[in-house]
C-alpha cells in the first residue's frame, strides 16, 4: 500500500506552524517567512539557480520524490476565512497562492466544509475541494495516486487531525530555533505519539534540526 508523507514541515521551538494575524498579505501572520528561512538557501528551493546540497538540501528534495496526490487543508490553498468561499473575504475565482502553475503536479485535495468546483491548473495540478474526514480523504487521494504515495501538505491543523487518526506513516518535522509565542500548534492534544514512532534527530549547520518519525 502507498505511504503517507509529512515534508518538510517547519515549526518554532515552542510547537507553531504557523503564527498569529493571518492575513492575504501575510499568510504565515507574524511568523512571516522565518519557518522557512532553512530551505530558500538550498538547490532543492533554487534549482538550477544554485544553492547548498548539505543536510537541508537532503532533506527537503524528498518532498517530491514518489508523491502521487497532496491533501491540504483550506487554510493552506487559500487567505484565512470561514464560511462559503463567495462573499467571505474571496471568491470562486481564487485558484491558490501558487499561480498558474502550482507545484504539486497531481491531484490536489483541500479539505473544506464548503466544497466548490474542481480546478484543473497547468502542469498536471488539479484541486479537488472535499468535506470529508481525514480517513475518506486518503481514500480518495489514495485513489487518485495509483502506487504511488500520498503527501499530507498541512497546516498544521490538517497535520495535527492525521496524526490523531494514526494515518502518516513518515513524518519529517523541521524544528527552527525561534520563538513565535503564539499562532496555530502541530503538537496539540497529541500527548504519547512518540510511543507510535521511531525518532531520528539531524542537526544542520543552518541551526534548524531535521526531526523524522517513522512507523514502527
Amino acid at each position: 500500500m502507498s505511504q503517507v508523507r509529512v515534508h518538510n514541515f517547519s515549526i518554532s521551538l515552542d510547537g507553531f506552524g504557523t503564527g498569529d494575524g493571518l492575513t492575504l498579505d501575510a499568510p504565515f501572520g507574524h511568523a512571516g517567512e522565518r519557518l522557512h528561512e532553512w530551505m530558500f538557501s538550498t538547490r532543492s528551493w533554487l534549482g538550477e539557480a544554485g544553492g547548498s546540497t548539505g543536510v537541508d538540501h537532503a532533506f527537503a528534495q524528498q518532498n517530491v520524490l514518489n508523491i502521487g496526490a497532496e491533501i491540504m487543508g483550506r487554510g493552506k490553498f487559500g487567505p484565512p476565512q470561514a464560511g462559503p468561499w463567495t462573499g467571505a473575504g474571496t471568491d470562486d475565482e481564487w485558484r491558490g497562492w501558487w499561480g498558474p502553475n502550482p507545484p504539486f503536479h497531481t491531484p490536489v485535495f483541500v479539505l473544506t466544509h464548503h466544497p466548490r468546483p474542481s480546478i484543473e491548473m497547468e502542469g498536471g495540478t488539479m484541486f479537488h475541494f472535499v468535506n470529508t474526514s481525514p480517513h475518506e480523504a486518503l481514500d480518495l487521494a489514495r485513489q487518485a495516486a495509483g502506487n504511488l504515495d500520498v503527501r499530507i501538505g498541512g497546516g498544521p491543523t490538517t497535520i495535527r487531525h492525521f496524526l490523531a487518526a494514526d494515518l502518516i506513516d513518515t513524518l519529517h518535522v523541521v524544528q527552527v530555533p525561534i520563538l513565535l509565542g503564539r499562532g496555530v500548534r502541530l503538537w496539540d492534544r497529541l500527548e504519547g505519539i512518540e510511543e507510535r514512532y521511531d525518532v531520528e534527530a539531524v542537526s544542520s549547520p543552518s541551526g534548524v534540526t531535521h526531526l523524522t518519525f517513522t512507523r514502527r
